[in-house]
């Protein structure tokens, strides 16, 4: 555990069990964590804050995932076919996220989060309505295992903020899924993006296995509440919040960056 002060580790823990939340609703919680572990620990290297957020990640994306799939149809062939290259392609983008910086990581990360932003306000639909049906062929199934999979999964180790949403979005577009059935495939390959990252970071030695396992009950709590409330009410309501948290992100990684 890093010698950090219980106001800024109480701050995280509500952090991993806001992002939980979030990512089980819509994707996006590490929108969330991620760049609050960054603001709380400007001292640790980026590796090991990349690290520590898929060990706190991954418990909570498992635990969404099993809240789904007792209650959703799934079509588990096609959700394996994609975890498995997006785990593949998880490993090649944690195996170079060892070399990034801080100072590097917190651009990458506000353009991620201004094209969220950006999408959302310029999407009202997103998160309210249905993709439309369409007959899925084998070339749609193609094209989600090369983009979904191996892209957002390779993007997912690389830096990770945002990878529930874009499979969301993408699984939606390709595969004409509806929005639950969307949420319920991305949340079965994110957890395989995450274990794939986080088998690397742990062979990287990157992980912060304390302050990750306190982070990753409170992102387990509120991926399990995230996930019922989804499946009762949909995903609309929301949509709203999103936008708020990712506006104040914006604003105090911005003041972070230039500004403090």
């Amino acid at each position: 555990m890093p010698d950090i002060s219980l106001t800024t580790l109480l701050l995280l823990c509500l952090a991993a069990l806001t992002a939980g939340w979030i990512d089980a609703v819509v994707g996006g919680g590490g929108l969330i964590l991620l760049p609050a572990l960054l603001v709380g620990l400007p001292h640790v290297p980026a590796a090991f804050v990349l690290g520590t957020n898929k060990s706190a990640a991954v418990v909570g994306t498992t635990g969404a995932a099993l809240t789904y799939v007792r209650r959703t149809p799934l079509d588990v062939p096609s959700a394996v076919r994609i975890g498995l290259a997006a785990a593949g392609g998880s490993l090649g983008g944690a195996f170079l996220a060892a070399g990034l910086d801080s100072a590097v990581l917190r651009p990458l990360i506000m353009i991620v989060l201004v094209g969220v932003l950006a999408f959302v306000l310029l999407r009202p639909s997103f998160g309210t309505a249905p993709a439309p049906a369409g007959p899925v062929t084998r070339q749609r199934v193609l094209a989600a295992v090369l983009i979904a999979g191996l892209g957002i999964g390779f993007y997912d180790g690389l830096i990770g903020p945002g990878t529930g949403a874009f499979l969301v979005i993408a699984l939606a577009a390709i595969l004409h899924m509806d929005l639950v059935t969307a949420s319920a495939t991305a949340k079965v390959v994110n957890v395989c993006t995450n274990i794939g990252a986080l088998a690397m970071f742990t062979y990287q030695g990157t992980v912060l296995w304390g302050l990750g396992a306190l982070l990753a009950a409170f992102n387990l709590a509120g991926s399990t509440a995230g996930a019922r409330m989804a499946l009762k009410k949909g995903a609309g309501f929301v949509r709203g919040v999103l936008v708020v948290v990712v506006a104040a992100l914006l604003c105090s990684m911005a003041y972070d960056q230039w500004l403090a």
